[in-house]
């Protein structure tokens, strides 16, 4: 028969329902379907449930009627307790003649809800088919060290280690980003939004450049270390391409619209080689008169530089052949033409502190706070200083380095001063 809650929910829900459904572009049946549970969710809360028994509702969707059943319980999962099976055959009405308010009150809270979670779904599939691909969003708060933007249609949550070293995120400024991927939160399932991927450089150049949207050119290798330099090699597909001055672009427009995008990260783009000594020299670059030994077998690069071009091929704080490391996928030893070694990079470094032997808990807290050159450690030593992550043997290790790094800095000023 018909009940109050029936009535009510066909009053005051079932049109709006249809409305809704219709501009949200919600599943219709979804809809029902969180109505039938918020009745027995009522019933419950109210009532109260018979252990022996599972609790059903069901709803006319013609006219908006429902009931709620209980019927004995065949089989339970031994673990979980879960209900798995019960007998339809025997169910029993137990609607209360009164449940129509309490009823239509605790319905409409969990249709809210599941429409929400139903429309966030919708923007997640969304999303999920543009992973890969970049999006102007714009900066909505800060949160807990995590960025918080506005995708249009969604939000985006740009955590620390997704963000550009060096950056500064103003609320209400405009920022390009690339969709990395959906992740599962303590806050539920969100979109991940970066700068720090280096696949938004190549999204950028992809943008800026005709030649390689076509594919007359493409991107072969690419490395890099956000907010600092990345490196890319470019080769030509068609025959009378130059690969390198299509990414430049004449008077270098091309290049410095991505670097614009980038907060003015530094992009040095070679051409690619087969040859993986001439790869190598490319990568290095600026520095000349190097020479490359290769232990195919280690898949090593020995690169012995003069005097005057060590500084430049390793680059500052290691960058350069870190970076060159990281492109060609050979490790690289620096070596001075006396034999010395003077630097060593298997390619894995994702940033300088990699490089200082470091324990895990302290590399992570210090990247957390976007520390990640010995540069950025001289300068806020009193803040990592204060980190329970670091232990002993860490600050001693980093303590250590900023002291020969400050006093090889003060030797250089010195001799700059003289000049």
């Amino acid at each position: 028969m018909p009940t109050q809650s029936g009535r009510i929910i066909r009053t005051e829900f079932a049109s709006a329902i249809a409305q809704i459904a219709s501009e949200r572009k919600i599943d219709v049946d979804s809809i029902y379907q969180a109505i039938e549970h918020a009745l027995v969710s009522a019933f419950r809360k109210q009532y109260g449930l018979e252990d022996e028994f599972y609790y059903f509702a069901k709803l006319d969707h013609e006219n908006g009627q429902s009931q709620i059943f209980k019927a004995p319980i065949i089989e339970r999962d031994e673990e979980t307790e879960e209900i798995l099976s019960w007998d339809e055959k025997k169910a029993e009405e137990v609607t209360p003649d009164n449940f129509g308010r309490i009823a239509a009150q605790t319905a409409k809270q969990v249709i809210l809800q599941k429409i929400r979670e139903s429309e966030r779904e919708h923007i997640l599939a969304a999303y999920n088919d543009k992973i890969g691909e970049i999006v102007t969003a714009q900066i909505l708060r800060m949160d807990r060290g995590r960025v918080i933007l506005d995708l249009g249609r969604g939000q985006g949550i740009m955590p620390p280690e997704e963000q550009m070293r060096g950056e500064f995120y103003r609320i209400n400024s405009r920022i390009v980003v690339l969709i990395k991927g959906i992740e599962e939160t303590g806050r539920g399932r969100q979109v991940i939004v970066s700068r720090a991927d280096k696949r938004l450089v190549e999204k950028l150049f992809y943008r800026e450049v005709p030649e390689i949207s076509s594919g007359s050119v493409v991107i072969a290798l690419i490395a890099r270390e956000a907010g600092v330099r990345t490196k890319l090699a470019v080769k030509a597909t068609q025959d009378g391409v130059d690969p390198v001055g299509s990414c430049v672009g004449q008077r270098g427009v091309r290049v410095q619209e991505v670097i614009r995008e980038l907060n003015n990260e530094k992009v040095d783009i070679i051409p690619y080689n087969d040859d993986d000594k001439l790869l190598l020299l490319a990568a290095l670059a600026p520095a000349e008169g190097l020479k490359i030994d290769l232990d195919e077998k280690k898949r090593l690069a020995t690169v012995t530089a003069p005097d005057d071009q060590l500084s430049l091929v390793i680059g500052r704080g290691g960058q350069n052949v870190r970076l060159a490391s990281k492109l060609t996928g050979w490790k690289i030893t620096v070596q001075s033409a006396s034999g010395q070694v003077k630097s060593q990079v298997t390619g894995e470094e994702e940033y300088e502190i990699d490089t200082f032997d470091l324990s895990q808990e302290t590399r992570d807290k210090l990247v957390s706070y976007k520390l990640t050159t010995l540069s950025d450690l001289a300068r806020f030593k009193q803040k990592w200083l204060e980190f329970e992550e670091v232990n002993q043997a860490d600050r001693a290790n980093l303590l250590k380095r900023i002291e020969v790094f400050e006093k090889e800095f003060e030797e250089r000023s010195q001799s700059a001063s003289k000049l």
